[in-house]
This record gives C-alpha cells, structure tokens and sequence, in this order.
C-alpha cells in the first residue's frame, strides 16, 4: 500500500522516542500490505478499529505499545493507499477531541 503522511510518522517518532520500533515495523508492513478490508487488516492488526465520524470518514485506529498511543490514519482500499493523521497518547486520544478535526 502506499503510505502517505510519513512526516507525520517522523515527527511522532521523535517526539514519542519509545514508539519508534513499533512504528518501523508498522511501515514496513502497510509498504507490503494488500489489505482490501477491515477484516484483511485486522489478520495483521487484531486490535485495528474503524470509527466512524459525523462526516462520514472512518478512521481506523492502531493501538501501538499495548494501549499507550493511538495511531489515526485513514484506509483507501480500492486506492490501495493509507493516509496517517496523528499519533497521539492514550489520555489524548480518551478525550475524542480528535473527532471534531477530521
């Protein structure tokens, strides 16, 4: 698949310096990655959910470490692409303040 937003992954790395081998291996895997659903996904990524919001859009959402970040990205399977939105902290992501953004 094809990533978009890996700036965004950068930064996050650099600023989340323990999250950095867990995001490595997770572009490794979208570059080589097919998925054609959620539930295609989910065979990498159990725990991957999709949220739907207000306008629409479904994000789907990685848990990375366990439950200590969040990884929002959105998945075009006929496009074959994921675009990364943010990572954020699991206090951050609790406080859903990130739905009324996208």
């Amino acid at each position: 698949m094809l990533l978009i937003g890996q700036d965004v992954l950068t930064k996050s790395a650099r600023r989340h310096a323990d999250a950095r081998s867990w995001i490595a291996g997770w572009v490794v895997t979208v570059e080589r990655a097919g998925w054609r659903s959620l539930d295609e996904l989910r065979l990498d990524y159990p725990s991957a959910d999709g949220v739907k919001l207000r306008s629409g859009v479904v994000v789907t959402v990685f848990n990375v470490k366990g439950n200590e970040y969040r990884l929002l990205t959105i998945v075009n399977y006929p496009g074959q692409s994921v675009s990364v939105l943010e990572l954020l902290t699991h206090a951050e992501y609790d406080k859903q303040r990130w739905k009324e953004r996208s």
